[in-house]
């Protein structure tokens, strides 16, 4: 028999040349931080972050069309927190009161991947 235990990690999908770009957004403005690659997967492009055991992994997918409706939710604390400070940095926030016992909102990473932050009341 077997189990799952949990996510390992999120891909999101990003055109060629967006690694810089994903760090702004990833690493100087949600305080994740940057994972070296497998040596094997850095031609590939792209590039991982971490923040705890939450991983995120951006790979480079041509032609790229970003995900509207599919996207990852991120449970947090603190979450008027983390809106103000998204706000301050001209990230977009989109309420949504439609989950009962949950605070979240709806914002998008710079190449237009939806995400979902929520935190449980």
């Amino acid at each position: 028999m077997y189990r799952f235990k949990a996510i390992d990690h999120i891909q999101l999908a990003a055109p060629k040349g967006c690694e810089d770009t994903a760090r702004k957004f990833f690493i100087d403005i949600l305080g994740f931080e940057e994972m070296e690659k497998p040596e094997q997967l850095k031609k590939r492009g792209g590039v991982w972050f971490r923040n705890g055991r939450t991983q995120i992994h951006i790979g480079v997918e041509e032609p790229f069309v970003p995900a509207k409706k599919a996207h990852p939710a991120f449970e947090v604390e603190n979450i008027e927190s983390l809106k103000k400070h998204l706000k301050v940095n001209g990230v977009e926030v989109i309420e949504d009161n439609n989950l009962p016992g949950a605070n979240r909102f709806y914002t998008a990473d710079p190449f237009g991947n939806r995400i979902e932050i929520l935190e449980w009341i």
